[in-house]
């Protein structure tokens, strides 16, 4: 993250062209880090709320807090407990609302941690994202970081959530695609009513402390399944599977989308 300040202030300065607002998420591990990001948009001329002296509808910025569902994960990835995660992510999150700008909560390992195995009681995820919420984030996003999820223990984990008063719209979902079931519990939460998935372009993206965790599930795989679906997501599917065979190359990473690379393979017939 040393360079983060950096790309995010060229990202503000010279955002590309988009004919509709851009959102940044800008991932922040303490206090010190919101207020570096307050900085750059004091400096850029850029609100939370979206858009510049240049252009108004150009950009918004968003911050990003994280915390994880096991103790042993925790402390692996932040030095902390989990209860010392959340009394840290607190102030950050009461400073980045009186500045107006958006807060996205992340809980990892919720289906599945590399220290601790399979069974992360659902209790303690409810719980860690009812606290997330009280303190004000507008949504909190529920990571299988080592892919371990399967569709039955998917349906147990957001039965809990709606069981503990949970709203749908204040969840957004977090497959990494380890052991191929992203997108079989992507179905799922689409079925339990959940609309907000993450997922990374070319299937990259990993783990450092989960040996053998892939990337989120493809975008290109993603979109494609929504499509199939009938649902309306305003993504060109063909241009965002030229821009993940592009980036993985960039990067030298075998392009992981199986979607993208048969349209890729239909569009140089």
């Amino acid at each position: 993250m040393a360079s983060t300040n950096e790309i995010c202030e060229h990202l503000l300065r010279t955002p590309p062209p988009s004919a509709t607002a851009i959102a940044y998420n800008y991932l922040v591990p303490n206090v010190k880090g919101l207020e570096g990001l307050v900085r750059i948009m004091d400096d850029t001329g850029v609100s939370a709320a979206g858009g510049s002296s240049a252009d108004k509808a150009s950009t918004t910025t968003e911050i990003s807090v994280f915390t994880a569902a096991t103790e042993a994960f925790s402390k692996a990835n932040t030095n902390c407990t989990i209860a010392e995660s959340l009394e840290r992510i607190r102030p950050i999150v009461t400073q980045a609302l009186s500045h107006n700008i958006r807060v996205r909560g992340y809980v990892s390992v919720a289906l599945g941690c590399p220290y601790e195995g399979p069974n992360v009681p659902t209790s303690t995820v409810t719980d860690i994202t009812a606290s997330l919420l009280e303190m004000g984030a507008d949504e909190v996003s529920i990571g299988d970081t080592t892919g371990m999820g399967t569709a039955p223990r998917t349906m147990e984990l957001l039965n809990a959530l709606r069981a503990a008063g949970i709203a749908n719209n204040d969840l957004a979902l977090h497959f990494h695609d380890t052991y191929g079931q992203a997108l079989v519990n992507t179905i799922v939460g689409l079925e339990h009513g959940i609309r907000i998935f993450d997922s990374s372009i070319g299937g990259l993206g990993g783990c450092p402390y989960s040996k053998g965790a892939t990337g989120n599930v493809a975008t290109e795989d993603l979109i494609h399944t929504l499509h199939s679906l009938g649902m309306h997501t305003g993504v060109n599917l063909e241009a965002m599977s030229k821009i993940g065979d592009w980036i993985s190359g960039e990067l030298g990473r075998a392009n992981a989308s199986r979607a993208g690379k048969a349209i890729l393979a239909k569009l140089q017939d």
